[in-house]
């Protein structure tokens, strides 16, 4: 009886494996950790209680998750203190935030403004921080403003969310993630800014509003929730460029976490936003003939746009995008006071969601009549595709330099470069603008700077010898291609051939044979760039969220009263 007792347990050990993982010694099981993901992990702690126990007390296994995903360990520690729990607890918090807001992580990006609306996100201080990318000419730093943030909870979950917008760089304006973190798809494309009118009971989806409603109710609720830091954490950073900016950072996220609370999480009185809607409608007083003449003039106008109207309805019915008619479209709208009636209280909410998206050459199909921004993919480089991720750079030859001050007013492009087959199967290099430093468009956002045809080579020979070090130029590979030129107007420009060169140094060069005309590229490390760059003033936080105008200049660029840059005219000849 007892040697059948004793193989029972042996059995109950080996089924479990509580006591297995809790006999590893805790360097074994943080090598072991290095090689799962945070969900195996997990996931082995929902197996059983035991289990439960033993993984979330396994500290070094936590640790070494964290260590992958964070910069230094100094920042692991500073992250851990802010947390506040037990050492285990802290770093599962850690690991759960890092594992949870990784979707957000990247390039997102709006058609509008032509010149780009590039958004990068990167991790802040136990947060995600949204940055936005200005249009500007080539200099040592990167110009830059704040989009968003999105903080962790006590658990490690991405809940608290705080609007960045308005030329005080102190004004928040909070909400939350939708879903307190369940509302961030692992596999998300779109990032939705929303308003909804309860965080546990499902009611009716702001989706359903028709767009002018939904705007409105944003506009007032970022008047009515606006918060703002405290004086001395006002000027703080909002990510670390360096470990002595932790202390800072700490003190300026309890901060924000304690706005956070005392404002009810964003969440504004039913009654204050009715009213704040009701005040925003009222038309204002204007002399009685002045009035006599505008409503005749707005009646012939609404004349002659019924007949257009009715005229262009069926051709613009047939000429809907794809994407036009997915979440966004509702064969009939909600009425904005039936949205407000499901609550008491509404409130700001940043939504992940995956939608099916019509993309072409690595650019989304946008919807132009939602608040949102779009993930870019951004390729790995690997052996036979070196070339893909982000690149930054400049017209002309030699190429300029962020610190050469006797060739002022070169526009600075970012391009990503990405790796398609052709309908034949051949491999293409298509180089996609995401960023043009001009003062007034020159090519449409998102469109194809140059196409390389990987496997073809270029008969053509680089034009020059040296570089702006008067060094001779060696040339590793050419590829022929395809480059942008003045084609079938902006929306639609043609292309003339050209030649990609891969220079020993690791720069591109693409040539236009024509008039050769060079853009010449080098790798980005944006998030550094960022480090290292210059906040500048914001717009008002919805159109610095997604700013749905349809503009052709730059509408982020400062002032010059403010230290902001002047931005050059075309980069290029109208021929190419």
């Amino acid at each position: 009886m007892a040697s059948s007792s004793c193989n029972s347990g042996e059995l109950a050990v080996a089924g479990d494996g509580a006591e297995l993982i809790l006999s590893l010694p805790e360097d074994v099981l943080a090598l072991i950790s290095a090689h799962l993901r945070p969900r195996d992990l997990l996931a082995l702690s929902a197996a059983s209680r035991s289990l439960r126990h033993a993984v979330s007390g396994a500290d070094k296994a936590w640790l070494a998750q964290c260590c992958r995903l964070l910069p230094t360990a100094s920042h692991l520690l500073a992250w851990r203190a802010a947390v506040g729990e037990d050492d285990s607890s802290s770093a599962a918090a850690i690991c759960r935030f890092l594992h949870s807001s990784s979707p957000l992580l990247g390039l997102w990006a709006h058609q509008n403004p032509e010149l780009g609306n590039l958004v990068t996100v990167v991790p802040g201080f136990l947060s995600l921080v949204a940055v936005r990318s200005i249009p500007q000419e080539l200099s040592p730093r990167l110009l830059w403003s704040p989009v968003f943030e999105l903080l962790a909870d006590a658990i490690g979950r991405p809940s608290f969310l705080f609007l960045h917008g308005g030329a005080a760089g102190d004004s928040l304006f909070p909400g939350h993630l939708a879903g307190g973190g369940g509302g961030l798809h692992p596999k998300s494309n779109t990032l939705l800014l929303e308003a909804h009118t309860c965080l546990l009971t499902t009611g009716p989806h702001f989706s359903r509003l028709a767009f002018a409603d939904r705007r409105r109710l944003l506009n007032a609720l970022v008047a009515a929730s606006r918060v703002t830091l405290p004086p001395d954490l006002a000027a703080a950073p909002i990510f670390a460029r360096s470990d002595a900016d932790l202390p800072l950072l700490a003190a300026r996220r309890e901060a924000m976490l304690r706005l956070h609370r005392d404002a009810g999480g964003g969440m504004v009185r039913r009654s204050e936003i009715e009213e704040r809607l009701i005040g925003a409608r009222k038309p204002t007083a204007m002399p009685a003939d002045t009035a006599g003449d505008r409503m005749r003039l707005r009646r012939s106008f609404s004349a002659v746009a019924g007949y257009v109207r009715n005229s262009l309805r069926q051709m613009v019915t047939r000429s809907a995008s794809a994407n036009s008619r997915v979440e966004y479209a509702h064969p009939k709208h909600l009425p904005l006071d039936e949205f407000l009636r499901s609550g008491e209280s509404v409130g700001l909410s940043l939504r992940g969601a995956r939608m099916r998206l019509s993309v072409y050459r690595n650019w989304p199909n946008m919807h132009d009549n939602c608040f949102a921004l779009y993930k870019l993919t951004t390729q790995a480089p690997m052996p036979g595709r070196e070339c893909a991720g982000l690149w930054g750079g400049t017209f002309g030859w030699p190429p300029g330099r962020p610190d050469d001050e006797s060739k002022p007013g070169k526009a600075l492009f970012f391009l990503l470069l990405t790796y398609e087959e052709d309908s034949e199967g051949k491999l293409l290099l298509i180089a996609t603008k995401v960023l043009e430093g001009t003062h007034y468009v020159v090519h449409p956002n998102g469109s194809s700077m140059f196409t390389a045809r990987v496997t073809e080579p270029s008969t053509e020979s680089f034009p020059w010898q040296t570089d702006e070090e008067s060094r001779g130029v060696e040339i590793r590979r050419s590829f022929a291609g395809d480059g942008i030129a003045t084609g079938y107007g902006f929306r639609y420009p043609g292309t003339k051939p050209g030649s990609l060169f891969v220079l020993q140094d690791g720069r591109l060069a693409f040539v236009w044979r024509e008039n050769k005309a060079v853009l010449t590229l080098q790798r980005l490390d944006l998030e550094e760039m960022i480090r290292r760059g210059e906040c500048v003033p914001a717009l008002p936080p919805i159109q610095n969220f997604a700013y749905l105008t349809k503009s052709y200049s730059n509408v982020f660029a400062v002032a010059p009263s403010t230290g902001g840059t002047s931005f050059p005219a075309s980069p290029r000849k109208s021929g190419n």
